[in-house]
């Protein structure tokens, strides 16, 4: 027993120097992650009624939970918003990758203006799309009555149109992220099997189907994985262009969190508390995107395994 620890002490002060080295690191972790997390695990048994006051209210959280009605309807809006931004975001940016990895004239270029909106402030590029789709005097209502599209300018805000507004916004401002991605995975694959296709006669479309995809599956499931998780924790755009409305048409369960943990008060200047609830919330929201994630890596595993 002594002999296994002044081994294991003797091998500690060898690694001293790589121990220090992960110290910093390490801290961060534990007070930026590890500690919000037990943070939030041992809030969501509380009620709290001012600033330093709180109650023990054991599970009365999680059954507010199950009869709150807004947060089913931020999480079936988040579902709505992820798939669509999902379904129309991920194509498009394998499109734009295998555009730019072509031998073109001028692709740098195209690369750097396709990457530009990621580097954007999500909420100066709310802002100023929130101009472009101003119902009164926007571009994009001018546009369209301009070449006879609309008769009249859209509420692009408004009850009908705001979740559509939203994602096409959000799709704008992730399609060069998943881009680049895409883009390093089409450059790993070798030119010889390219080459070596060309002379068994399989070019363009062929070429794409029966190689490239295939050869991209890998990137591809972390790509997916990566836009599943980040669809879901979507919230700045909204907060800055519907503020959740009209009506909660597009409150999402990120964007109910904010609200729930950073109450804005009435009128009258009171501010209602909800840290307990709040933790709640986001306990169950982490729960439900680790379910959905866990479940897409499940079903990504039977994919290889099937072909």
């Amino acid at each position: 027993m002594k002999n296994s620890f002044a081994k294991t002490l003797r091998k500690a002060k060898q690694n001293k120097t790589v121990y220090l080295m992960l110290l910093p690191g390490f801290l961060f972790l534990a007070v930026f992650a590890l500690y919000p997390i037990i943070w939030i695990l041992r809030t969501m048994f509380y009620q709290y009624t001012s600033f330093g006051a709180f109650n023990f209210s054991g599970l009365q959280n999680f059954k507010t939970l199950f009869h709150d009605e807004m947060f089913f309807n931020a999480l079936k809006n988040t579902f709505v918003y992820a798939f669509f931004k999902l379904v129309i975001t991920l194509p498009l940016s394998f499109m734009l990758a295998y555009f730019v990895n072509m031998k073109l004239r001028g692709r740098m270029a195209y690369r750097t203006v396709f990457f530009m909106p990621t580097i954007i402030s999500v909420s100066v590029m709310s802002m100023v799309f929130y101009l472009i789709f101003n119902p009164y005097n926007g571009s994009v209502n001018q546009m369209l009555m301009a070449v006879g599209l609309i008769k009249e300018p859209i509420n692009w805000f408004g009850s009908k149109f705001s979740m559509v507004t939203v994602i096409i916004i959000a799709v704008w401002g992730a399609l060069g992220n998943y881009m680049i991605y895409f883009l390093s995975g089409l450059q790993t694959i070798p030119t010889d099997i390219y080459e070596s296709a060309e002379l068994d006669g399989a070019t363009g479309w062929k070429r794409l189907w029966h190689i490239t995809l295939p050869m991209m599956a890998p990137i591809t499931q972390m790509v997916i994985m990566l836009a599943l998780i980040q669809a879901f924790k979507d919230y700045e755009n909204i907060m800055v262009l519907t503020g959740g409305g009209p009506n909660n048409r597009t409150e999402v369960l990120y964007l109910y969190i904010y609200r729930l943990m950073f109450p804005m008060g009435d009128s009258y200047g009171n501010v209602v508390l909800n840290y307990g609830y709040g933790a709640t919330v986001a306990f169950a929201t982490a729960v439900i995107v680790g379910i959905v994630t866990m479940l897409y890596l499940r079903w990504s595993r039977k994919m290889d395994e099937t072909f």
